[in-house]
């Protein structure tokens, strides 16, 4: 079942429409901020929906751009559709291009582990299935080495009373994923799914993570 649907039947059953939310003004669309750096690197990530990824790293310091699509599956080209199945083997992945002047992969690391619960197999929330799992597609040797000492560290160090149980495999393949897709809480924030999941999440973020946020979104 899509993510909308799930969530505007919880929110029916609730009668929570009326939010507070829906009144906060657009934000700048933080995509739209972008830095001239001669040196840049990539790394994907997928830890539940992709809208939700997005919003988060599109307003960290030091990230270039963030592009929602599907990777770690088999089906070629796939549709949003398709990987709603479950069937396709892809997760829903944010690819971020970051400048390693401004901000380092642990700490890329650091905001990917403390913005999902990468305890829950093939779910976050209420969206279920092998697309929303959490993964770490590692582009380079580096990566994959700081990716799992990183997981085993964080394991071993209680933050979660459930095992982590985050992937960590290499890159292969990445597909963009449909146009509205992209930007899609900066250009959709009246939307209930935007509102009632992606806005807390992202507010909570921007406190915790206040240090490395863009200065135009501070």
């Amino acid at each position: 079942m899509k993510k909308t649907t799930i969530l505007i039947m919880i929110l029916l059953g609730a009668g929570i429409f009326n939010s507070c939310a829906q009144n906060k003004q657009p934000l700048k669309k933080a995509n739209d901020i972008m830095y001239n750096s001669s040196k840049t690197d990539t790394v994907t990530f997928g830890a539940g929906c992709f809208w939700c990824v997005e919003a988060v790293f599109q307003r960290l310091d030091g990230v270039v751009k963030v592009v929602s699509g599907y990777s770690g599956g088999e089906t070629k080209n796939p549709t949003y559709e398709q990987v709603c199945t479950g069937k396709t083997g892809h997760a829903e992945v944010c690819q971020i291009t970051y400048d390693p002047s401004k901000i380092s992969f642990p700490d890329l690391l650091e905001v990917f582990f403390s913005t999902h619960d990468p305890t829950t197999l093939n779910r976050q929330g209420a969206d279920t299935g092998p697309q929303y799992r959490s993964a770490i597609f590692f582009h380079n040797g580096a990566q994959r080495e700081l990716a799992e000492k990183y997981k085993a560290e964080l394991g071993k160090s209680g933050a979660f009373k459930d095992p982590i149980v985050t992937e960590i495999n290499p890159y292969t393949v990445f597909y963009l994923a449909e146009k509205y897709h992209q930007d899609y809480f900066d250009s959709n924030q009246m939307q209930p799914y935007c509102s009632f999941v992606i806005r807390p999440k992202l507010d909570k973020f921007t406190k915790q993570f206040k240090d490395k946020l863009k200065a135009e979104l501070k």
